[in-house]
């Protein structure tokens, strides 16, 4: 009994001795984690808020362009973007913004609003969204060429159908009729969530096709190889008769 009682004790004395020499460090890792959960409560907490805040401004801009005062609706969503630049309200006042400068003909103030959400959203969708518009806008300048590049610039996704309509658009204005019968009626081929404004796109490819205009060769032919030329027979001349 004594051995074993010594034995606890002595086990005891150790966990005492671990415990001075290590108690320091145990609860510096408690700390740590307990400050590093406050920090991330904390941090999802400002999230939270700043999400709301972005919110409630986006629909003072709403609020505002429906009593039709631009002039409100324009400084909270400027507002909107300085103080919440990442939150994509801050983009969605952005499209609205270029949508009412657009219909005021400011036409170079929308093209800048679209593309500052086209090179800042975080959203992809989005970002397609302000590329299409932006191509549209430039397209109204009597920029066609600029408004192509724009719709060239990355792959169109499940936008394909609707950069189509628009760059047929934009090749119709440039004069390539055939052109833009072909991506009209590539646009017609792919929209199958009803994305494009079908009776529009019929009519445009209607009236190409009234007018006698062709859809080009998707690649020309190549010419064939002609074959060597045959070398003309030169009869043997027959010898005359012995006189």
């Amino acid at each position: 009994m004594v051995d074993e009682f010594y034995s606890e004790q002595e086990q005891w004395e150790r966990v005492k001795r671990w415990l001075r020499e290590n108690g320091l460090w145990l609860l510096a890792g408690v700390l740590i984690g307990v400050l590093g959960l406050a920090g991330w409560r904390w941090w999802e907490q400002r999230i939270e808020q700043q999400a709301l805040e972005a919110s409630s401004k986006y629909s003072q801009v709403l609020d505002a362009f429906g009593r039709s005062d631009r002039t409100r609706a324009f400084t909270l969503i400027d507002e909107l973007r300085k103080d919440h630049a990442s939150s994509p309200y801050a983009d969605q006042a952005g499209l609205l913004a270029a949508r009412s400068l657009v219909e005021t003909n400011e036409l170079q103030k929308a093209a800048e609003r679209l593309t500052g959400v086209m090179n800042s959203s975080r959203d992809d969708e989005l970002k397609l969204v302000a590329r299409l518009r932006l191509a549209r806008v430039q397209l109204a300048q009597g920029n066609p060429d600029m408004a192509i590049g724009t719709l060239d610039g990355v792959p169109a996704g499940a936008f394909a159908a609707r950069f189509d309509d628009v760059r047929g658009d934009a090749l119709y204005a440039k004069g390539d009729k055939p052109g833009a019968l072909r991506v009209w009626r590539k646009a017609a081929s792919t929209d199958t969530e009803g994305a494009v404004d079908r009776n529009s796109l019929e009519l445009k490819i209607a009236d190409l096709v009234g007018d006698g205009v062709a859809e080009p060769a998707s690649a020309a032919a190549a010419p064939a190889t002609a074959p060597a030329p045959t070398p003309a027979h030169t009869p043997t001349p027959t010898p005359a008769p012995a006189r």
